[in-house]
């Protein structure tokens, strides 16, 4: 929602590749991570929908980049701002059905076992190659990994903050954290 703000008022595109990735896997009882989540029977056979939304993505991300980014921010808006629940497969069709998607193709993609597959192969990556332990977890061109944790700033402060983290994001390697305590923050921020 915040990067939308940013392309809105600078008037330039933001190129950010979404991939995949689990917080079920990483929050899950399993703490050794021996037991993967999307191998589970009840995940393979579609009766279990912890990675619904994420199929749904990759399935959107199929029909385009366009396509993608119409359904990432209908999903977005039905989470963040209508609280939907998105393991309600009727969310990701009003998503798709909002981005404009071919839903005889969507409903077709949204259930192919490869797409497990692709969300394994992410999430793998984004843990032994970039430390990923949340989302959203950036990674810049130069492979430095961030985590960040923001609300969404209002419209006049939208674009330096965006210009501000970007650039510490991929520059400041030697930064390793940059926390508030909590409480008080957020308390007036949101």
């Amino acid at each position: 929602m915040w990067l939308s703000k940013v392309e809105e008022a600078s008037g330039e595109a933001i190129k950010i590749d979404w991939q995949p990735f689990s917080l079920a896997q990483v929050n899950s009882d399993n703490a050794d991570n021996e037991v993967k989540l999307w191998e589970q029977p009840e995940v393979i056979d579609g009766t279990d929908k912890t990675f619904l939304a994420h199929m749904s993505g990759l399935a959107a991300k199929r029909q385009g980049e366009e396509a993608f980014q119409g359904f990432f921010m209908a999903l977005l808006r039905a989470r963040h701002e209508d609280k939907k629940d998105l393991l309600d497969p009727a969310v990701m069709e009003e998503a798709a059905v909002a981005a404009g998607l071919d839903m005889a193709r969507f409903r077709e993609d949204a259930t192919d076992p490869e797409l497990l597959k692709d969300i394994a192969d992410s999430h793998t990556i984004a843990v032994e190659e970039h430390g990923a332990f949340g989302v959203p977890t950036f990674v810049s061109d130069g492979g430095n990994a961030t985590f960040l944790k923001m609300f969404i700033p209002p419209d006049e402060q939208a674009v330096e903050i965006y210009e501000t983290m970007t650039k510490a994001m991929s520059e400041f390697a030697h930064v390793g954290e940059f926390k508030r305590p909590q409480p008080p923050w957020p308390h007036g921020v949101i």
